[in-house]
């Protein structure tokens, strides 16, 4: 829990201080979610390990909570840093706005990803705060009713096709993914016989109306743009996430038509820890799907039944940007999955 806290939390107080300072903070805070992290990844190999789990975890619970309340402090510094009187030169201000959606991209979004997995309605109301602040609340709706029923199926939006280029998918992920999560709460509400409840897009749309409406009345136009940046950045770097991690990965169809259970096969994983720290264990992605009420600190990981990425997950994410390379590398490794899948073997280490 202490790598979790340090790993999370110093990224965001170096923001704290290039909004407030600038100078070198801003280079500091974009060189730790970047190349820190990566030659951490790279420099100092530890074995892999897991945790118990079935241990329990009495520090989970609060650090996520911490996070999610900074994350608003921070989304609300950086708007005032980017758009207010803060006298910062245009390139300290690029470099909060770029820092800041690297954070929510990376951090925020594994918070808000862990509070809406959470039984209590409160925890889930902070993570659904979370994506509606960026502009982007319908992807708790769509992740936990679309993306965890039919992933690794042309069912859901969010997992992406073999051959298919990042820039294809977010262009039909986005508004699939919209869709989908209003149609499936649409269908859940008529299922309540009558009884009221309010339709979570209400608070999706309207969440996101009044974060417009607010940065344009306090900072103006300026306000609005800079919250459209770091919202739409940070929501690329989600889609980056589900994209990288379910590519070309497909469930076998049964004789009944349906997909075969979600297993640890149908998602990709990477043992790196220093961004596995920084991200609350998001590339172990296996496990969470075969266990979504697993705690993240507990989340295991195994090469010899889940695909494992040649790299680590932000190093991914960048080769993914260029889809010719991405698929001269991942095309073969899912392939040799999907086929493993299909005549029943494991796939031992076949993506490593």
């Amino acid at each position: 829990m202490i790598a979790f806290a340090i790993a999370t939390s110093m990224p965001m107080i170096l923001i704290g201080f290039a909004a407030i300072s600038g100078g070198a903070w801003g280079w500091l805070a974009v060189g730790y979610i970047t190349i820190l992290v990566f030659v951490l990844d790279r420099l100092i190999v530890r074995p892999l390990e897991n945790a118990d789990p079935e241990a329990e975890f009495p520090g989970a619970t609060p650090l996520l909570i911490g996070l999610g309340l900074g994350h608003f402090a921070l989304l609300a510094l950086a708007l005032w840093a980017v758009a207010g009187q803060s006298g910062l030169t245009p390139v300290e201000k690029a470099l909060v706005a770029i820092s800041s959606a690297l954070v929510i991209g990376q951090i925020s979004h594994p918070v808000a990803h862990e509070l809406i997995h959470r039984p209590a309605r409160t925890l889930r109301l902070v993570g659904r705060l979370i994506y509606t602040s960026i502009l982007f609340g319908h992807h708790a709706s769509a992740h936990l009713k679309v993306h965890h029923v039919h992933v690794a199926s042309r069912s859901d939006p969010s997992s992406a096709r073999i051959g298919e280029g990042f820039y294809r998918f977010v262009a039909r992920a986005w508004p699939g993914e919209f869709r989908a999560g209003r149609q499936a709460e649409s269908r859940f509400l008529a299922g309540r016989n009558g009884r009221i409840r309010r339709h979570p897009y209400t608070l999706y749309l309207g969440g996101a109306v009044v974060m417009l409406a607010l940065s344009g009345l306090i900072f103006g136009g300026n306000g609005v743009a800079a919250l459209g940046f770091i919202a739409g950045y940070a929501q690329l770097q989600i889609l980056m996430s589900d994209y990288v991690q379910h590519y070309g990965l497909r469930r076998a169809t049964r004789a009944d038509g349906r997909p075969e259970p979600v297993g640890p096969q149908h998602s990709w994983n990477a043992p790196h820890w220093a961004s596995s720290a920084m991200t609350l264990n998001a590339p172990r992605h296996s496990d969470h799907h075969v266990r979504p009420a697993r705690p993240y600190p507990a989340l295991q990981l195994s090469g010899d039944t889940m695909p494992v990425l040649p790299y680590s997950l932000p190093v991914m994410a960048v080769l993914a940007l260029v889809p010719p390379l991405w698929r001269r590398i991942m095309d073969p490794r899912a392939a040799r999955w999907r086929d493993q899948d299909t005549s029943g073997g494991t796939g031992h280490n076949l993506a490593v």
